[in-house]
């Protein structure tokens, strides 16, 4: 009887090991970069997505400025935007950050408290550019990437 609750057991969390390995992205939140619905921007590469996160571009492609804005450090939501969309881990993104301001190459994009926050300081500003669960998304934002 042992034997077979056990097998129970076994099979049930081999099961659970293949669902998430078989979904992974379920187990996060859809995120987004937007701007505002304001702004001529209306998509992004990944690569313009990363550099304008990373400093190495202050500009959206049509040469407006680009001022990206982040959440609060401990949101998980910024977790998932840097491993998912920059592929970067929080770890490798303050060390960025640290040897640009060091050098006094660049300073790190502004934080925002919360989602609500970052969503409200993007509809405002048409420059801005932030990231959001796409459950959030609405007439006052428009999604640059991924679309």
């Amino acid at each position: 009887m042992e034997r077979m609750a056990f097998k129970l057991k076994m099979s049930a969390a081999i099961m659970l090991i293949l669902c998430l390995i078989a979904s992974p992205a379920s187990a996060f939140a859809d995120v987004v970069a937007v701007v505002s619905a304001k702004s001529s921007v209306t998509s992004l590469t990944l690569n313009q997505l990363t550099d304008i996160y990373l400093g190495r571009s202050a500009r959206f492609p049509d040469g407006t400025p680009a001022i990206p804005c982040d959440l609060a450090e401990n949101s998980p939501l910024r977790e998932e935007f840097y491993t998912q969309l920059i592929g970067k881990s929080q770890a490798q993104i303050k060390a960025h950050w640290s040897k640009l301001i060091f050098t006094g190459r660049g300073q790190p994009p502004r934080e925002v408290a919360t989602e609500a926050g970052a969503k409200r300081l993007v509809a405002e500003k048409p420059n801005v550019i932030c990231y959001i669960d796409r459950s959030q998304v609405d007439r006052n934002v428009t999604v640059l990437f991924p679309q």
